[in-house]
């Protein structure tokens, strides 16, 4: 199935190529959260050691919140007349960020790759945001939203990874690989 952006018809007070722009990055970030549910549940269950039932317990509230977030981008992208497309081919297809690369791990090894997902997230949101507010403020309200509740999620993980100097366990790793290396020479 091949997403056609621009639909036949829209809201009231934007035109179907508006529409178009914003069914569009709401499909990515449908992909974003979508992948990022699934990372969240691979977390859970891969997540060993001492700290496991904190990360453990921590991580099935933003796995719902995610869920719901994403319910939230496909309704948007349909009320502007559009058709999101929520399958794990699509999903792949179309995503620009590599899999999560961290398996059965410590928490600490894990919350440092995960801080890494988080970052790469909120990046692309809030350039989604700009995109979307010089369009259309009802789709930019819906994503400061879920910015705001993203950025939320990265500090408790962060609150896991920060020492009492406070920099992050993780320093300055780019990909969950090099989180897990770092957290590996600390240890």
């Amino acid at each position: 199935m091949t997403l056609q952006s621009t639909p036949k018809y829209t809201v009231p007070g934007l035109t179907v190529d508006q529409a178009g722009e914003l069914i569009e990055i709401l499909q990515m970030r449908l992909h974003a959260l979508n992948d990022l549910h699934l990372t969240l549940k691979h977390v859970h269950w891969n997540v060993v050691g001492p700290h496991f039932i904190a990360v453990h317990e921590m991580i099935d509230p933003q796995v719902d919140k995610v869920r719901a977030m994403a319910d939230d981008v496909a309704e948007r992208a349909a009320a502007l007349g559009g058709v999101s497309q929520g399958t794990p081919g699509a999903l792949v297809a179309a995503r620009t960020w590599q899999d999560y690369s961290v398996g059965r791990a410590d928490a600490i090894a894990h919350l440092g790759a995960l801080d890494i997902v988080y970052t790469g997230i909120v990046e692309d949101l809030r350039k989604a945001i700009a995109a979307a507010g010089a369009v259309d403020a009802a789709t930019e309200d819906l994503l400061i939203g879920q910015l705001r509740d993203l950025e939320q999620f990265q500090w408790f993980v962060r609150a896991h990874l920060e020492t009492a100097g406070g920099s992050l366990r993780t320093g300055s790793a780019d990909t969950e690989a090099e989180a897990e290396a770092a957290h590996r020479a600390v240890n």
